[in-house]
């Protein structure tokens, strides 16, 4: 037996198997037509969570995208100055703390 033909034969097994399930069997409440059961009801809450995820990660990203917009134009129109190692001022003087004897 060919390839192709074992291709065929399993793919009109499936059809076969998709025909004879009973209908309950091959869809969920939702889209069976009960959408006021439980279970459609929970779906629709997971699907409203995931939205409300998705949501937050893009204003997240957005935030960011914007903070950095933001920063990289302020530092284009006011740059640090540059000072040389000599120019700086120095560290203030620590005092060194008496250890207990």
């Amino acid at each position: 037996m060919s390839s192709g033909a074992l291709r065929h034969l399993f793919l009109v097994g499936q059809a076969f198997g998709l025909v004879a399930l009973p209908a309950p069997v091959r869809a969920c409440a939702a889209c069976f037509g009960q959408s006021d059961d439980a279970m459609a009801q929970g779906m629709n809450l997971g699907i409203f969570t995931l939205l409300i995820v998705t949501v937050f990660v893009l204003l997240g990203l957005a935030a960011c995208g914007i903070f950095l917009a933001r920063r990289s134009a302020r530092l284009a129109a006011h740059p640090p100055e540059q000072t040389s190692p000599a120019e700086s001022p120095e560290l203030p003087q620590t005092t060194s703390h008496p250890t207990p004897s």
